[in-house]
């Protein structure tokens, strides 16, 4: 089975870490981020990798090689130019003709890989979206009213939002709605998806999941790695 890894970014908000290091090879504990993520793909049955790259290319190509010391057979995609995080999969059609998924290069998940790709093997649609709730903390108490007067109050109520996990399960066919070296989004690809009418299927993570994007997120994975990632 094969993964696809966006392993391009700038880390622009991870400076001045991203300076030198590419964002995915920042090390988290005793590994780097990617390292952790090729390590839980393999561990449900994804033995090819595909990393697309950009920026530090070299850096990246040269620190993973083949992949055999991981156990999987990896390879990497260069971009001349950015593509953005749909964009990099127009220069790999020739390479996928089986369902993948594909994932940012910046996520810390214990998601089950096997079940995520079952389900979007079995739905009706070229793609299928990882979602993650997210319960985020409200500073005011909201106010409720009929012209003057009060009705009620709900003190600093908890705003539940459900985001993108950064994580897909793709079929070949999505392939055709990619435009040959052109910067092209996730957000760009669902929204012609959802335009054409075309079904797009979602699933929920419960397991953990952390989007190292910002200093503090960073941060934030060093203290969790030992607990959630690294083996007894």
């Amino acid at each position: 089975m094969k993964a696809i890894i966006l392993a391009g970014g700038l880390g622009t908000r991870l400076k001045p870490f991203t300076s030198v290091i590419p964002k995915p090879l920042l090390p988290v504990g005793e590994k780097s981020v990617l390292e952790i993520q090729i390590d839980r793909l393999r561990k449900f049955g994804f033995d090819e990798i595909i990393l697309t790259t950009n920026y530090k290319s070299d850096y990246i190509e040269k620190f993973f090689g083949d992949g055999s010391r991981y156990g999987v057979r990896l390879s990497v995609s260069r971009e001349d130019v950015p593509l953005g995080t749909a964009g990099p999969l127009s220069l790999l059609r020739d390479r996928l003709a089986e369902p993948f998924i594909l994932m940012n290069g910046d996520i810390l998940t214990l998601a089950d890989f096997g079940k995520l790709y079952a389900f979007g093997l079995s739905a009706d649609s070229l793609l299928t979206i990882a979602i993650k709730k997210e319960i985020l903390p409200f500073a005011f108490g909201n106010i409720f009213f009929s012209g003057d007067r009060v009705t009620g109050i709900q003190e600093k109520p908890e705003i539940i939002t459900w985001i993108i996990a950064g994580i897909y399960v793709m079929k070949p066919g999505i392939l055709d709605l990619i435009p040959d070296g052109t910067y092209f989004g996730m957000d760009a690809l669902i929204r012609t998806m959802l335009e054409r009418e075309m079904p797009v299927m979602k699933y929920e993570l419960a397991e953990y999941w952390l989007d190292i994007g910002r200093v503090s997120d960073y941060e934030r994975a060093h203290e969790i790695v030992k607990t959630h990632f690294e083996e007894p």
